[in-house]
């Protein structure tokens, strides 16, 4: 009876009473190819693809244990094992070249590497298909512990409702709550010298809060204590109030106007030129803001007040409206404005003379 070749590792089966004289060197083959099997390692240039070889008895590069696939590849290729080996591979993706890489049989299917993965994945073929292990994957409930830096390569992290980070003694640093269908969340960004790191509100929404609530009836904090630090925004302009001044509450607190004013004048308080004051507040909100007008020796005042352009009565602090501003001065209007119902507003008004 002949020898015979068995039908993954291509081992020479010698038949009873074959090989007289040369049975060993080919007991000596078999056994490396056993070695190359479980320890085996071979780097092969795939540049445009390569399928793995199999030879009947002897060492060959389809059955090493750990394979490194190099080279530059211009487009998607494919690792072809031969139909019917059943094996065991990990294989690394180590390409140069952003296009997939795919380890298949030759009529079945296979696993991929997306064009940007240069990873390590250990896989198998059962005769018919190369499979995932997905033992790459961290997947397992024994608390498995990192032994360097965790790097996600390009994926997220999933976290389940109420799932959390927690400190080295189970203690919650964050826990995370689920939004069914959630379309907004937030951004953290760190920044380089000189600019302050940035937690913003972002998402399929054009306009939206974003939430700091405490517990019960405790406060938000800002700084070391109870508000500190608190820094509001601004515009100094060389401007000359009179006609109709527009002003935009998303892009100031403080609205100065350093030229002296040149006739009395209608204040239009608002979001901004695109957005409504009664679409970016709440009822039951109030916004408080500054218009700080110089005046030259015949001074003006503000005469009327609108809100989104409808015009509404202000209750003016001391119970009348001014009819005169303050000479060579700079008069300070404040303003409350407070949203009692969809598209109405109650305004608190005060003009104070500053010399």
């Amino acid at each position: 009876m002949a020898n015979s070749t068995s039908a993954n590792l291509k081992l020479t089966v010698q038949a009873t009473g074959e090989n007289s004289g040369t049975w060993g060197q080919i007991t000596n083959t078999n056994l490396l190819i056993l070695e190359q099997a479980i320890g085996g390692y071979s780097s092969i240039a795939v540049t445009s693809g390569a399928t793995l070889v199999y030879s009947n008895g002897a060492l060959s590069n389809g059955k090493d244990a750990v394979i490194k696939l190099t080279g530059t590849i211009a487009g998607a290729i494919n690792v072809v094992v031969p139909d019917s080996v059943e094996k065991t591979y990990i294989i690394q993706n180590a390409t140069i070249g952003a296009f997939t890489v795919t380890v298949k049989t030759t009529s079945g299917t296979g696993v991929t590497w997306a064009a940007t993965d240069k990873g390590t994945k250990m896989v198998y073929s059962d005769g018919t298909n190369v499979v995932d292990t997905a033992f790459t994957d961290l997947s397992s409930d024994i608390t498995p512990q990192l032994s360097g830096i965790l790097d996600t390569n390009g994926n997220d992290i999933i976290v389940d409702d109420a799932g959390a980070i927690e400190d080295d003694s189970n203690n919650p640093y964050i826990r995370f709550q689920k939004t069914a269908s959630a379309v907004n969340y937030i951004d953290v960004t760190n920044q380089a010298t000189g600019s302050g790191p940035a937690i913003d509100a972002v998402g399929s929404d054009s306009n939206i809060d974003l939430n700091i609530s405490p517990k019960g009836i405790g406060r938000v904090v800002l700084g070391a204590g109870a508000i500190q630090q608190l820094a509001e925004k601004v515009t100094n302009s060389a401007t000359a109030a009179t006609g109709t001044v527009n002003y935009d509450v998303i892009t100031q607190a403080v609205l100065n106007y350093t030229t002296d004013a040149s006739g009395n004048w209608t204040l239009n308080i608002r979001g901004d030129g695109s957005n409504t004051l009664n679409s970016i507040m709440d009822t039951g909100e109030s916004i408080t803001v500054a218009h700080i007008v110089s005046q030259g020796a015949t001074p003006y005042y503000n005469s009327a007040v609108e809100v989104d352009g409808s015009s509404v009565t202000p209750e003016w602090q001391g119970g009348s409206a001014p009819t005169a501003g303050n000479a060579s001065s700079l008069d300070v209007y404040t303003y409350t404005v407070i949203k009692t119902a969809d598209a109405t507003f109650t305004v608190l008004a005060a003009q104070t003379q500053f010399a």
